[in-house]
């Protein structure tokens, strides 16, 4: 192996993450690997006379409940359609093409509401219950996660 293979092999280790790098060839083996950087300490001076030690301050803090308003405020309310799988939702088949369901909209159990596209596979997400739509939680296009609420129907 030449110097100037080394030396561009040595250089991308130490720019890299990279913490040990092996090579074999023809010409032989050759194996880099990276040292932690050496941190020097600070001087350290012993005493034998004792010193007073305080115990340490903890100080006080008070933990109040949160308020079963705010719990439920947040949570919402109605029957949630959920996702059933990690991908990205969109509301409707193309980019021009008109939601599958707005706010206010009445649907039927069965009814496709939305698209939930996993691995290049566009998957159409079902309403589980009848009723009307009266929220969307997930933005067009923005990644969803398995049990994530989609849609709340009442």
């Amino acid at each position: 192996m030449d110097l100037r293979k080394l030396k561009t092999l040595i250089d991308l280790v130490s720019e890299s993450n990279v913490s040990e790098l092996e090579i074999t060839e023809a010409e032989g083996k050759v194996r880099i690997v990276k040292s932690a950087p050496v941190v020097a300490a600070a001087p350290v001076t012993y005493s034998m006379a004792p010193t007073p030690v305080a115990p340490p301050v903890v100080p006080a803090v008070e933990v109040t409940p949160a308020a079963p308003a705010a719990a439920a405020a947040a949570a919402p309310q109605g029957h949630s359609v959920k996702s059933p799988m990690v991908g990205t939702f969109y509301r409707a088949s193309s980019p021009g093409a008109k939601p599958f369901v707005e706010i206010g909209d009445a649907i039927k159990e069965g009814e496709t509401i939305c698209i939930v596209e996993a691995m290049k596979i566009l998957n159409e997400i079902e309403a589980d219950k009848s009723g009307t739509v009266t929220q969307i939680l997930v933005e067009n296009g923005q990644a969803v996660e398995y049990g994530q609420p989609l849609y709340v129907i009442e």
